[in-house]
């Protein structure tokens, strides 16, 4: 079983990396992006547990490890 975790900052979080990677999709010619939020995303090979169980470690592993709650929020999928 996998665990896929999607971190990203908050929307009311500036993101200078966003922003720099939307001005140079501008400078390539893409302008019709209008905007650009960057994240972080993690794969966790899970083993020997039941989904209720991983669901609840996986939560848990990302609220206390993986992102930072004051400024991010994040979302996961268990996948078998």
């Amino acid at each position: 079983m996998k665990a896929n975790i999607w971190v990203m900052l908050e929307p009311t979080v500036l993101d200078p990396q966003g922003q720099t990677i939307q001005h140079a999709l501008g400078s390539l010619g893409y302008t019709n992006v209008r905007g650009v939020r960057q994240g972080k995303f993690f794969v966790l090979d899970l083993d020997g547990i039941s989904r209720e169980d991983a669901e609840k470690q996986v939560e848990r592993i990302a609220r206390e490890v993986l992102a930072n709650p004051v400024i991010e929020q994040f979302r996961f999928e268990i996948v078998e």
